[in-house]
């Protein structure tokens, strides 16, 4: 495994991100979300994207293994970018990629900074009032945790699969790389629903 993966690498510290408890990052993070999603406006996505690499730096996580994680966005960032470009505008385009990028950054600082343990049964709690219309938290929270370990490991799988593309000659074949790894990201998807399924994790 890489020591840059995309998200879920807690790296402990003293800074005050890290002395935020995990409630309010969680909160800031879904706050900018929706306010990045409800406004398209390409001035705060670059806006966005720039208090993101600040706080990627106060955070420890530093530069360098920030740019590290745009670079395993870079290929579904440009080609975003191009597509909304040819079907509507730079803006929209700008907009767009600024807030993916933002949101990413973002979510790199929270998990940079929250151990995985403390942010799950921050959810967990959070989550508690909604038991009674029928929300189980210890299941959305292990939800929560699968999608941060499926992320890099997705993305590890495709960084495989591109170096044997390459290896055989074939970097230009979509067909080279994507069908490998759809079969390996669902070959994981299964094998993980049978092991919660083993362990009655799956049931009801």
């Amino acid at each position: 495994m890489r020591n840059d993966a995309l998200l879920g690498e807690f790296r402990p510290g003293d800074t005050w991100l890290h002395r935020v408890t995990p409630g309010p990052k969680l909160a800031a993070l879904a706050g900018a979300a929706v306010v990045l999603v409800w406004i398209r406006e390409p001035v705060l996505a670059l806006s966005a994207v720039a208090v993101a690499a600040v706080l990627v730096i106060w955070s420890g996580l530093g530069l360098r293994r920030g740019l590290r994680t745009l670079r395993r966005i870079a290929v579904v960032a440009l080609l975003l970018g191009a597509w909304l470009a040819w079907q509507q505008s730079w803006a929209r385009a700008v907009d767009s990629v600024g807030d993916l990028v933002a949101l990413v950054l973002l979510a790199s600082v929270l998990t940079a900074t929250t151990a995985v343990d403390d942010l799950l049964d921050t959810l967990v709690r959070l989550l508690g009032p909604f038991r009674r219309i029928g929300v189980n938290p210890e299941k959305v929270s292990l939800a929560f945790s699968l999608v941060l370990r499926a992320i890099p490991t997705t993305l590890e799988v495709a960084e495989q699969t591109r170096d044997a593309a390459i290896a055989r000659g074939l970097q230009r074949s979509p067909r080279a790389r994507l069908t490998p790894l759809v079969i390996r990201v669902v070959a994981n998807a299964r094998g993980t629903g049978e092991a919660l399924h083993a362990r009655g994790l799956g049931d009801d």
